[in-house]
């Protein structure tokens, strides 16, 4: 008999096995693009994360009632709609980052992982569940995306968020804060977690056979 899903499965699903960015390679756009500070990238997840939630909650609330056969306008409808109160709200108290994500934010609209969820989980599953499939997913994006960011701006400006921590002598890695150094490190960053997974796997698999 299979488990039923709970609220720590369907979030941890998102975080770490079903990853937007290592395993299920979405949004693959601003990750490469705006992963050159470490404040871009959190800055951008947690954007995207509050976008997933809200978005995730409300098409579950209404998916009983959004026809089938309009649910892509509606879900495009619902998605415009958080995406413009969260740039508005960034440009009101964050205005600094606002203007280094630039057209990123509104391009939330259209991200790959707001609409896989709302069309494969939210419109199909009840709000709380939906709403632990969000923030899963959200915080995994943002997890990867910062990840990212802060390699890339290490190598790439010697700083952490900003702050100078190479020794004077170090010299700048300056493709790190181009894209073919947004690939480099994205791929990686893909090898060491798909490598990570398969030895998770095959420890799991031992333990099974050793306790059959």
């Amino acid at each position: 008999m299979a488990k039923k899903p709970n609220f720590l499965s369907v979030f941890l699903n998102g975080l770490i096995w079903e990853n937007p960015t290592f395993t299920l390679m979405l949004g693959m756009c601003p990750t490469l693009a705006i992963t050159t500070a470490g404040s871009n990238g959190i800055g951008m997840g947690l954007a995207t994360t509050a976008v997933l939630v809200c978005s995730n909650l409300f098409i579950s609330v209404l998916r009983n009632i959004i026809p089938e056969k309009v649910r892509i306008p509606a879900f495009i409808v619902v998605i415009a709609s958080f995406v413009t109160m969260i740039e508005m709200l960034m440009k009101a108290y964050l205005p600094d980052l606002s203007a280094s994500l630039g057209m990123y934010i509104p391009l939330i609209v259209v991200n790959c992982i707001i609409f896989a969820r709302a069309e494969s989980y939210a419109f199909k599953n009840p709000p709380l569940l939906s709403v632990a499939d969000g923030l899963g997913m959200g915080m995994g994006f943002t997890f990867a995306i910062t990840l990212l960011s802060v390699i890339r701006e290490m190598l790439g400006n010697g700083t952490f968020f900003g702050m100078p921590v190479m020794p004077e002598s170090y010299q700048p890695m300056g493709i790190m804060l181009n894209v073919p150094g947004g690939f480099v490190t994205l791929g990686l960053l893909l090898a060491l977690v798909n490598g990570l997974r398969t030895f998770a796997q095959k420890k799991s698999a031992k333990r099974k056979d050793a306790a059959a």
